[in-house]
């Protein structure tokens, strides 16, 4: 609370002997009034053991160990993982190759360690502390004396200043634009860094830093880091690359001496002596490998196989258990995605009629019994989500800076996925779709659709790299064809596919951006227009938008959840509104299988179920 507010519009025009003095007299002030405090006058910065977003974190210096963990878990065993693909590299954070990604948390750590029961909160790893000022213009990290890498040499200042400046300048797309945003990073003495962002504006900033991987700098040549390679990164995690097989499988064992065990971030987690990934060129392989017991653990996405695979022997007799999970974060946004830098794509009446082709009911009923929801929100099933929900006059007043940047009908909460009736020939969405391909210079003549001036047919093609996005391309293709639209599907080995996808070389691809509750500077990474000129990007539609732009940057000023949430769903209007994407569906649920000798925590977290809180019972080892 503020006292005096009628002073505060004189302030600026006190001269600098008096403005000192009356701030003075009004902290002197606040002090015999408790709760409240004057204008101006910002809060002493302390370190604390953790930081949140918005607010404080939930859980106190004293806490023993996350609420979703099991602290008694047995530590033993091995479990297996099936992978789809191939890799070619064991760095995770370059642009080059298709990397092995469980370095990141299994081998590498970072300052600070995320909960997975709030919004977005981080508590002490690396770093035992985190200091920030009221307006987050810097962020001081204090490191754990315990903090060795695996080779027990100290986690020093040193490295995590090395870090930083590698990532800015040789990581991937969203290290460096996160990490650039740092103004200056002063060492204070071995085990203290500060890092300083200038007049601040970006409230993520602290947290974005405090998730930075840290490297060994003793280990790691600056000149030789964006090369792909397969030989293993020293890091301070539980776990280090034990063995490599190109192509196929990592396999990741517990350090002994891992430094961190204690740790009440770690507690409960990590519980296995052996993590093991093996790659498997397609679904259907995965799926055999589970069945053989050569895979412990399956994350379900296709409801098919849920439905009517699970009733072999192992099933029937309880060795395999069957689990659902609830998760209550966004589900994200699994869609097939325009390339908008193909002049095709370019007019947005012809992104939505190819939107309104896509019979999601027909999918649903025929290829996945109908278990499967539409996704029209890219944060959907959330309080961060537009979809349904007409705009309060705070978003409004906020969208009022970017005339038309948002359809009335996404404004007022109308609009939503088009529905069909199912039969693979719906006349309505069809007809409202060659209008608007009519009014964007298409016509349909003699079966095929042909642009008006030039003549020319319509046509592009769907890259794929899967079996399952091959077959629903192919049905969306069949759709697209009662329009007169011929889509060519082009399947791509792994790294090809990735290749292409990096350097934006393609139609249309399928694509899923996750999102979580605290949807932070990632946006940048995704929607942004400098990110759209980025090889490396998430920015796989090439969107250009200065609302996009602008609702990032508030929403990451955002200094309350209400603010917050207010941006976020106006930048999920302007999306919805631009349609760069054809949105497709998401899982209700989590649906999991695993052998039975592998036990989960009974409390599921904020996100769903998390495999490192898993462990192996003791007499199936």
């Amino acid at each position: 609370m503020r006292i005096m507010p009628r002073l505060e519009p004189y302030l600026p025009l006190m001269s600098n002997f008096g403005r000192p003095i009356l701030v003075v007299l009004l902290a002197a002030l606040a002090a015999l009034l408790p709760g409240m405090e004057p204008a101006g006058v910002a809060r002493a910065a302390q370190a604390a053991h953790g930081i949140a977003m918005h607010g404080e974190p939930d859980l106190p210096p004293t806490f023993q160990h996350f609420p979703y963990v099991n602290p008694e878990a047995p530590k033993g065993g091995r479990l297996a993982f099936a992978v789809p693909g191939t890799f070619d590299s064991l760095n995770p954070f370059i642009v080059r190759g298709v990397p092995f990604l469980a370095v990141r948390g299994y081998v590498v750590e970072s300052l600070l360690a995320r909960s997975y029961d709030e919004p977005f909160s981080l508590y002490g790893l690396l770093a035992e502390t985190v200091e920030t000022d009221d307006a987050r213009t810097y962020a001081t990290f204090t490191l754990n004396p315990a903090a060795r890498f695996s080779d027990g040499r100290p986690v020093t200042a040193d490295d995590v200043i090395f870090s930083w400046q590698l990532l800015r300048d040789k990581g991937r797309p969203n290290h460096r634009t996160y990490y650039a945003k740092v103004t200056k990073a002063v060492r204070l003495g071995d085990r203290a860094v500060r890092f300083e962002f200038g007049d601040g504006g970006d409230r993520e900033l602290p947290l974005i830093l405090g998730l930075m991987p840290i490297l060994a700098k003793h280990a790691v040549d600056p000149n030789t880091f964006e090369n792909t390679s397969l030989t293993p990164l020293l890091g301070s995690g539980p776990y280090r690359v034990a063995e490599v097989k190109p192509g196929e499988r990592v396999s990741l064992r517990r350090d002994p001496n891992y430094w961190g065990r204690d740790l009440p971030v770690n507690r409960g987690q990590w519980n296995f002596d052996e993590v093991r990934y093996d790659y498997y060129r397609d679904a259907n392989t995965q799926f055999e490998a589970f069945k053989k017991g050569l895979v412990d653990i399956r994350p379900e996405r296709d409801p098919g196989r849920w439905h009517t695979a699970y009733d072999f022997p192992a099933v029937r007799d309880g060795r395999v258990v069957k689990e659902t999970f609830v998760s209550r974060h966004p589900h994200g946004m699994l869609a097939f995605v325009f390339n908008t830098r193909r002049p095709i794509f370019a007019d947005v009446r012809v992104r939505e009629a190819l939107g309104l082709l896509f019979d999601f009911e027909w999918v649903n009923r025929n290829f996945f019994y109908n278990l499967y929801a539409r996704t029209g929100s890219f944060f959907q099933g959330s309080e961060l989500a537009a979809l349904g929900r007409p705009a309060d006059a705070a978003e409004r007043a906020l969208l009022a800076r970017y005339p038309g940047a948002v359809r009335e009908d996404v404004l007022e909460g109308t609009w939503g996925p088009p529905t069909t009736d199912g039969s693979g020939r719906d006349r309505d969405t069809l007809r409202r779709a060659l209008t608007l391909l009519e009014q964007a210079g298409w016509t349909l003549r003699d079966g095929r659709l042909r642009h008006r001036e030039t003549d020319r047919p319509f046509t592009f093609e769907i890259l794929v790299v899967t079996k399952d996005q091959e077959r629903l391309a192919l049905a969306y293709a069949r759709d697209l064809n009662r329009a007169g639209i011929k889509a060519e599907i082009r399947v791509a080995d792994a790294v090809q596919f990735e290749r292409r996808r990096q350097d934006f070389d393609f139609d249309m691809i399928q694509y899923e951006w996750s999102s979580s509750l605290s949807p932070g500077n990632e946006q940048s990474f995704y929607w942004s227009s400098r990110a759209a000129d980025e090889p490396g990007s998430r920015n796989y539609m090439g969107v250009k938008s200065e609302a996009i732009d602008g609702l990032i940057e508030t929403m990451l000023a955002a200094r309350s959840r209400a603010d917050f949430v207010t941006a976020v769903r106006a930048l999920d209007r302007v999306l919805m509104s631009g349609f760069y994407v054809v949105p497709l569906f998401h899982p209700p649920r989590q649906w999991v299988a695993r052998w039975s000798q592998i036990e989960h925590p009974q409390t599921t977290s904020l996100f769903g179920y998390l495999p490192e809180t898993w462990w192996q019972q003791p007499h199936t080892q």
